[in-house]
Formats: C-alpha cells, sequence, structure tokens
C-alpha cells in the first residue's frame, strides 16, 4: 500500500526533491567550519566525548536497502577506545531480534550518533563494523553485571562534531521538557494492542523490575 502510494505520487514531479542538484540549488554548499571539521580518526576531543558518553545510536543498513537505528547505553565510557580508528561497541543481552548484528554481517556499514547528557552536542562516528567474539575484547567488560556475548568492532572512517541545535530545539536535557510517563501506554499494553491480544498487559512496575534483572 505504501509502495503503491509512492509510485502514485511520482507523478507529481514537482512535490519532491530527486537530484542533490536541486538540493544544492535550494541550500548551498557547507562552508568554512562545518565543511572542514571531518576527521579520518579520533583526537582527545572525540576521545574525551566517546569516554564521557553513557548512551549511543547505531545506525546500519541491510542487504535489502532498509536501514535501522538501534540505542544502546551504559556508563560513561562503555564504548571502548582501542585506537585512533577503531572503537568496540559492547553487544549486551537485549531481546535477540538481532537486527544490526545481521545488518552489520550483511553490509558492514555503520554510523553512531553520541549523546552526553547535559551536553547539546554531538558526536557522529561512521564506519565499517564486524562482529567479533574475540577474547581480549570481551575481557575489557569481564566482571560487568551483563558481560557481552560478543562486539561490534568499528572501523572508523568519518568522525565530526554535530552542532547543539536540535537538541536545544528539542530542550532534550531540560526538566520543564520533561512529560509524565502515564501520556504514553505501557510498553505491554502499546504490543498488545498492536498485535490484538486481549490478555491484560504487564504493568510498567513489573516490566521495569524485570528489565533491572538484566541491565
Amino acid at each position: 500500500m505504501v509502495r503503491d502510494g509512492i509510485k502514485a505520487n511520482k507523478a507529481r514531479s514537482d512535490m519532491y526533491i530527486e537530484s542533490e542538484e536541486q538540493l544544492r540549488n535550494m541550500y548551498g554548499f557547507a562552508k568554512g567550519r562545518a565543511k572542514d571539521k571531518q576527521l579520518g580518526a579520533l583526537e582527545k576531543h572525540s576521545v574525551n566525548f566517546i569516554e564521557h558518553s553513557p548512551f549511543v545510536v547505531i545506525s546500519t543498513s541491510a542487504k535489502s536497502g532498509l536501514v535501522d537505528c538501534s540505542p544502546r547505553g551504559g556508563n560513561p565510557g562503555f564504548v571502548k577506545i582501542i585506537n585512533e580508528n577503531c572503537i568496540i561497541i559492547p553487544d549486551v543481552k537485549g531481546n535477540n531480534r538481532l537486527d544490526s548484528l545481521v545488518n552489520i554481517i550483511e553490509t558492514e556499514k555503520v554510523g553512531c550518533l553520541f549523546l552526553i547528557p547535559g551536553v547539546d552536542e554531538t558526536l557522529r562516528v561512521n564506519g565499517f563494523a564486524r562482529i567479533t567474539n574475540d577474547a581480549k575484547y570481551l575481557n575489557m567488560f569481564h566482571g560487568d553485571r551483563n558481560a557481552p556475548r560478543t562486539c561490534i568492532e568499528i572501523s572508523i572512517k568519518e568522525v565530526f562534531l554535530h552542532c547543539a541545535k536540535a537538541l536545544m530545539r528539542s530542550e532534550l536535557w531540560s526538566p520543564q521538557a520533561l512529560v509524565d510517563r502515564s501520556i504514553i501506554p505501557t510498553m505491554g499494553r502499546m504490543i498488545n494492542d498492536q498485535l490484538s491480544v486481549e490478555e491484560e498487559p504487564e504493568s510498567q512496575e513489573d516490566m521495569l523490575k524485570r528489565f533491572e534483572r538484566d541491565l
């Protein structure tokens, strides 16, 4: 249905931007620091950013062309820096969908967005990834409550800081921006509704207690 809608709208080409030339005519080109800030390896500031980040979003793509984003979190510095061209992300216990891992096996392409609570700037790291169970990497997380079975090894090709505008607009770290959790149904309720399951869903409190055992 969605694909049919896309085909139908193709005839109205005046509504869509379909070439880089059209985009550049509208937006122009990056200049100065916005263009020059892209690096090919980590340096002291990107290292410092990753060492203080407790949260990263990983983007991957499948051979089919579909893309996926997956959040990963841990104590600040849970992503390990091997050298200026390599970082390691532990793959701790999750839901076993393995979307990101399968995509990495298929295409090796990966993009990362690192965030630090209270900091509006973000750090973008792009490159190629492999899945590894090398003991020298797994031992970096020895003793962790939820030790990984594998790690994502990323060979870095692009590194650059992203400006603060998006997080400033969203007021992501502002206490005033926090919403009451009750405005969104529980995870159990939403999934039951999506799957037309009639049984009573797990409460938010019970879900959190269950999750805490696996953190």
